[in-house]
């Protein structure tokens, strides 16, 4: 299917910001607005986005991708991940304006652009928002962090050949190694006791468990992010059954990385995201 795409000037407070539509030369009607996460911009990392948006044309959906305030071309003071709900808003509102007979609408986001989203839907609730596609959200913390340490950089380690035989020819600091862990094992404890309970985790948290439309969450197998976002899920009451809810759909990549920078991952994930996009409900 043919496409083509024109640029757009977002009325954001507090100002204005750039934007890029992609669309299909038929009516679409899915709608997908891609947030990036910091410290990108509207074309992401390797031209992820611009190919992503490319693609979902082709597929017959809209997509925007848009520079944050701050970011790319678009004017003002940089904007944390958890201060984007206008700009996505406003985002939304340029997509329909310009998309007007779309019957579904998608929130996409990497790292902590799929965090932005969950953020803007729980604390927004907007109605015109009936899907979410996160890849690899930010669920950063202090005991998630250790704990992802422990779990799978240590561990891994400690079951490499490589490892032991650098330690036995004198390549590997053991004492300081295990300092290291000793460390991270004492924050992991600690974190836990002190997770803050209203960070912005929790407002992900009541995202996933109150969303009532379709998520799509895409995780990298080589991807520390990903796990220690598997990690935060785990610890909360009821996480299993959020990724047990048959509304979402999970995807694994068991050998990607962060941001599945080889053509091969990418056009999987290209896939992936079509084919969920444009699944009726």
């Amino acid at each position: 299917m043919s496409m083509h795409e024109q640029a757009l000037l977002i009325n954001a407070a507090p100002g204005s910001m750039v934007g890029l539509l992609a669309r299909p030369d038929k009516t679409a009607q899915v709608g997908v607005v891609i947030v990036v996460g910091a410290p990108q911009y509207r074309v992401g990392s390797h031209r992820q986005f611009v190919l992503l948006a490319r693609r979902l044309a082709e597929a017959g959906c809209a997509s925007l991708r848009f520079d944050p305030p701050g970011r790319g071309d678009s004017p003002g003071l940089p904007l944390d991940f958890e201060q984007l709900d206008d700009a996505i808003g406003a985002a939304i509102d340029a997509l329909q304006a310009e998309c007007q007979h779309l019957r579904r609408l998608v929130l996409l986001g990497l790292c902590d652009g799929a965090s932005a989203a969950l953020l803007y839907w729980q604390r927004t609730r907007d109605v015109r928002v009936n899907g979410l596609c996160l890849l690899n959200p930010w669920a950063r913390g202090v005991e998630t962090q250790a704990a992802t340490q422990v779990r799978h950089y240590y561990t891994d380690r400690l079951l490499s050949a490589e490892f032991w035989s650098k330690l036995f020819r004198g390549g590997v600091a053991w004492r300081s190694s295990m300092a290291e862990l000793g460390a991270a094992l004492r924050k992991m404890r600690r974190g836990r006791r002190e997770a803050a309970s209203q960070d912005f985790r929790s407002l992900m948290y009541r995202a996933l468990t109150d969303f009532e439309g379709r998520v799509a969450l895409l995780l990298s197998g080589r991807d520390y992010t990903a796990k220690e976002f598997l990690e935060w899920l785990a610890l909360q009451p009821g996480g299993d059954d959020v990724l047990a809810s048959p509304q979402l759909a999970r995807y694994d990549f068991p050998l990607a990385d962060h941001t599945f920078s080889s053509a091969q991952w990418r056009g999987k994930v290209e896939d992936t995201v079509v084919r969920w996009c444009n699944e009726r409900e």
